[in-house]
């Protein structure tokens, strides 16, 4: 008892750990997982089956994210940077096991995952996230004074970056790419390397993007969907219109939880538009709740990262906000039919291990930033 106590000291003492992004991210989590169970709990009536299992497996990897989580936000970063060549490794060769047939497991025409079908199965791309936050951080600060030679900084971050958005891409998981694409930008402007440099990288990128986007037709499809929602309502645009119906239906009170089965039917409601099952049952109050929570756990974050004395650590919590943020701003874009739709899930509530796992890794890597003395000024000061 006296040992686990410890622990919560460690984690949750005021003198160490910023009490207003803890309490940001208990809040998301915590609405995320009552979302998650409503939503099953609604979909298992309409389709008249049980939903214990998928709730039991659910709630498995909610304690072992919620544990990698503790441990992240406890151990030393600096233990991390020394075996980081080693989780470099591993993550590629885990991407390049998703594109092996008979190893890798394919869906919808995706090669994502390996391990077993239904039993356990893992999306290494998600992992990266953590990893390029970790090794751009890592080189940037490694590097801090020689940035202005490139062989050293610049080139190294661009080609381990595209080989990871190259794998992803090869698992058709372009939302992904771009997600970690962000990212990595993100870190390259604030890593303080000359702007021209951040230019010509950002004017390479647009173009690649671009013909990435009509290398696939299926791409090109909902790029047009998109620019013309009433085209094939049955087709492309089918999930953004049930799911544009659905947000409707909530009003602006809502249906409250299980009001998900009085309103229209939604493809995908526990993973990529679980934002619309929220909207439904909480209503438009419930959409400005979760955009407030957002912007508070951002903006946390990011004081968080800009406050920190240590450029490695500083570097972490910018890059593991950011992703968290672009991802939640990207999926509920989607949704409301803001941006061309494509499947990622939404941070803290969508279903699947993987994306849980790494959020909460994330917020972690946060977490353990903002355990640091901070007393002694900023780096961006």
């Amino acid at each position: 008892m006296r040992g686990s106590s410890l622990l919560a000291d460690k984690i949750v003492t005021g003198k160490r750990v910023d009490i207003k992004f803890l309490v940001a991210a208990v809040l998301l989590m915590g609405l995320g997982a009552v979302t998650l169970y409503s939503l099953n709990g609604a979909s298992a009536v309409r389709m008249l089956k049980g939903d214990m299992a998928f709730w039991s497996y659910q709630l498995i990897v909610m304690l072992v994210s919620l544990f990698a989580l503790i441990v992240i936000s406890i151990i030393n970063l600096d233990y991390v940077r020394k075996c980081l060549p080693f989780i470099v490794v591993v993550t590629l060769i885990l991407c390049v096991l998703t594109i092996i047939p008979g190893i890798g497991i394919e869906k919808k025409g995706a090669r994502r995952w390996f391990g077993i079908r239904k039993v356990f199965e893992f999306q290494p791309s998600e992992m990266v996230k953590l990893v390029i936050v970790l090794f751009l951080s890592n080189l940037f600060a490694k590097k801090y004074n020689r940035l202005d030679d490139l062989s050293v900084s610049v080139i190294p971050a661009t080609i381990m970056t595209s080989f990871f958005i190259l794998l992803i891409y090869l698992q058709r998981d372009f939302s992904t790419a771009i997600i970690i694409m962000l990212v990595a930008l993100v870190l390259f402007f604030f890593s303080g390397i000359k702007k021209r440099w951040f230019l010509i990288l950002f004017c390479f990128i647009l173009p690649t993007v671009i013909l990435v986007v009509f290398t696939e037709p299926y791409r090109v499809r909902r790029i047009i969907s998109f620019l013309n929602p009433a085209l094939d309502p049955y087709g492309a645009n089918y999930q953004l219109n049930a799911a544009k119906r659905a947000i409707a239906s909530g009003g602006f009170w809502g249906k409250g939880f299980g009001g998900v089965i009085k309103g229209p039917a939604i493809p995908e409601v526990l993973s990529d538009f679980i934002f619309a099952g929220w909207a439904v049952e909480m209503g438009f109050l419930g959409v400005l709740l979760y955009f407030v929570i957002l912007i508070w756990f951002s903006i946390r974050g990011y004081i968080i990262a800009f406050r920190c004395t240590d450029r490695f650590r500083s570097f972490v919590a910018l890059g593991a906000v950011s992703a968290i943020l672009f991802q939640s701003v990207m999926n509920c874009g989607v949704v409301c039919g803001f941006l061309p739709s494509t499947g990622i899930p939404l941070p803290f509530f969508s279903s699947g291990g993987s994306s849980l796992l790494v959020s909460m890794s994330l917020c972690g890597l946060i977490i353990n930033v903002s355990r640091m003395n901070t007393s002694q000024g900023s780096l961006y000061e």
